[in-house]
């Protein structure tokens, strides 16, 4: 059975992809602002011009949208309105070759192929990058985009809600001081699971992404902080004593000003760097 969204031809879905198609326009209009550096989010940030929030690459021109899972091109056909090209890549190869006669005579270029394997130097600078990324594979994509040697000046992701609130909570993960490390990281607006066909289990979340052109800390910190993650529930001086006996562990938490009662989501990078710096150096 063929149906229509917003105006764009609807073929069946492949749960094993984790296919679900966002089909409220204004949404649809409203990450593409975002994407594009301008717009609300939600209650949360302002992002216009006036506001100390504002996204710092709002004033750079970027000509290039580089989207990621396209689907039916829904959200591409308000990127199309926004940037001079959009590059789309699509893993599922019929959606890939559908996709272009969605939009005769628009500057789109639709790569068949798997984000996690895309040459991010292939797209010229500077360029955004917007998707409604599949829940399994969250993660990889995020540290695929944050790592590239060609970085985004702004990534607008649509995930998990639950996840974005971890990368954006100040209860740490492994995931969110990953991401803290290399982005400025801003919450936006959160959509239904009943704004989708077929719905998911669960609701969505946008997440803007400023990749920094600086890491905050030393990538080797993060040797201590997966050592600290093994047992993110136990306090951390138990967990560091693999390194450190835990009556050093204890001096080095007294000097540091960090709580012997602190466990690993407690500390923030800064904390992170200090304890690595008195373990290692």
């Amino acid at each position: 059975m063929v149906r229509l969204i917003s105006g764009m031809r609807m073929v069946g879905t492949n749960k094993s992809l984790g296919q679900h198609w966002l089909k409220n326009r204004a949404i649809l209009e409203e990450i593409a602002e975002l994407v594009a550096g301008s717009g609300l989010v939600g209650d949360s940030v302002d992002y216009t011009a006036n506001s100390s929030a504002s996204l710092s690459s709002a004033k750079t021109e970027v000509e290039a949208c580089l989207e990621i899972g396209p689907g039916l091109g829904t959200l591409t056909s308000s990127l199309l309105r926004r940037f001079k090209k959009v590059i789309a890549v699509e893993f599922d190869k019929r959606l890939a070759d559908n996709l272009p006669k969605s939009f005769p005579g628009k500057n789109l270029e639709v790569i068949n192929g798997d984000i996690l394997d895309f040459d991010f130097s292939l797209i010229p600078r500077p360029y955004v990058v917007a998707g409604n990324i599949p829940y399994y594979i969250t993660s990889p994509i995020i540290e695929k985009l944050l790592t590239a040697e060609n970085l985004a000046e702004r990534i607008v992701l649509l995930i998990q809600k639950e996840v974005a609130e971890r990368i954006t909570s100040d209860k740490e993960t492994m995931l969110s001081l990953f991401v803290k490390n290399r982005a400025e990281v801003f919450p936006g607006p959160v959509v239904l699971k009943g704004e989708f066909t077929p719905p998911p289990k669960v609701d969505s979340q946008v997440i803007i992404l400023e990749p920094l052109k600086k890491l905050r800390v030393a990538d080797e910190v993060f040797k201590l902080i997966r050592v600290g993650f093994l047992s993110p529930r136990k306090k951390l001086v138990h967990n560091l004593a693999s390194i450190k006996s835990k009556e050093e562990v204890g001096e080095i938490f007294r000097e540091s000003g960090i709580s012997l009662d602190s466990r690993p989501g407690d500390l923030n990078l800064e904390d992170w760097e200090k304890l690595y710096n008195k373990i290692y150096k």
